[in-house]
């Protein structure tokens, strides 16, 4: 297995039970530990002995824990950190929330459910500037923000269609500049880039790089926004006072789930974030070589791109549902399929995303490039 540092590589699958053929497919949902799967049976058999409220209690240290480090990767404190049951219900717990002008700026490969929740909440979108990759072009981006400043700039860090990672550091430190308040979607950056930028806003799901389990995420907002939300549903005059940020985690919450992601956090904090970093960004340079001269496919990012996503766009009119199905059925081999509703302002043509993790050998990798020649056939 060829490594930046195959220790990481090694206990990742060491940890793991063992794949049902290959798992290409991290970038949407990745394999959960058997110490994270053990920490939601762990809670859920104390709820049946002890009760769920009682078992809720008993969790909170584990739980902040799991804030804690989401803060470390973050840049933000434990206390802006809040559960949520995944990305874009935090998208739309900060957009209902938000008081003043609904203006919002992001990318033209905006997430395509990110765009609806912006909709649904009465934003109007403007659209960053952006180079032929789709990535952000900072300089122009501000100058263009200070001359009529959105009320809020949205950045997906890295997108669910496209494996180009964008200029989080820069941007928020450019929209810091000129008080232009930042939301990031790190749905998959978390865990996969360096995120420990303290934007205003952050958020991002357990499934993806951070092996948790699916159902559970977290949502991060500064003091210097959170202030200006107010709750959607607001709390009685009768009720008890309670801060913004624990009137967002009102309601019904799945604790075993959030015990659980918590325990992936810690597992990835144990394992080293810059070299699971180090170690992603080498699997996207591996298997965007071993795919690059597969016929009838392009390899849309460039090779050295700093991330573990690779979209290959058909150039011989296969087509990528068809061939995800036959991946699945006739080689036991999981990817996904990105539709143009992904990103419907920048995606002209449905693509198929390979997302290996750490774990992933040269083997493997040819195995697929067989397994994809023979199903596009």
């Amino acid at each position: 297995m060829t490594g930046a540092d195959p220790a990481v590589a090694h206990l990742w699958r060491a940890a793991r039970p063992k794949p049902l053929g290959l798992h290409f497919d991290n970038a949407a949902c990745s394999r959960q530990s058997f110490a994270v799967i053990d920490a939601a049976a762990q809670h859920a058999r104390l709820e049946a002995q002890v009760g769920g409220y009682v078992a809720a209690e008993s969790a909170e240290p584990v739980l902040e824990g799991g804030r804690a480090a989401v803060a470390a990767l973050t840049g933000m404190a434990a206390g802006d950190v809040v559960f949520t049951t995944g990305s874009a219900n935090a998208l739309n717990l900060l957009l209902s929330s938000w008081d003043g002008e609904k203006t919002i700026a992001c990318l033209p490969g905006e997430y395509g459910p990110n765009l609806v929740v912006m909709e649904a909440n009465g934003f109007t979108v403007r659209e960053l500037p952006v180079d032929g990759q789709g990535r952000l072009d900072v300089e122009v981006a501000v100058a263009l923000m200070q001359g009529d400043p959105p009320a809020l700039a949205h950045l997906t860090a890295l997108g669910s269609h496209r494996g180009v990672a964008q200029p989080l550091s820069e941007f928020v430190a450019a929209c810091r500049a000129i008080g232009v308040p930042v939301a990031v979607d790190a749905a998959q950056a978390l865990g996969h880039l360096d995120c420990a930028v303290a934007p205003d806003v952050i958020y991002a799901s357990s499934r993806k790089w951070l092996a948790g389990p699916r159902g559970v995420g977290v949502l991060a907002i500064s003091s210097s926004v959170s202030h200006r939300l107010r709750p959607r549903i607001p709390l009685p005059e009768w009720g008890t006072p309670l801060p913004v940020l624990k009137r967002l985690d009102l309601g019904e919450a799945n604790i075993a789930a959030r015990v659980a992601f918590s325990r992936a956090l810690d597992e990835h904090l144990v394992a080293g974030p810059e070299l699971v970093r180090a170690r992603l960004a080498e699997v996207g340079r591996l298997t965007r070589t071993a795919l690059a001269a597969l016929p009838g496919w392009r390899v849309v990012e460039d090779v050295d791109e700093p991330t573990a996503m690779t979209t290959l766009e058909p150039t011989r009119g296969a087509d990528p549902n068809t061939v995800r199905t036959k991946l699945i059925a006739e080689h036991h081999v999981v990817t996904t399929v990105a539709g143009i509703d992904r990103a419907p302002f920048e995606m002209k043509v449905p693509v198929l995303r390979v997302s290996p993790h750490v774990d992933v050998t040269d083997e493997e990798l040819e195995l697929f490039a067989g397994a994809l020649t023979a199903a596009s056939a």
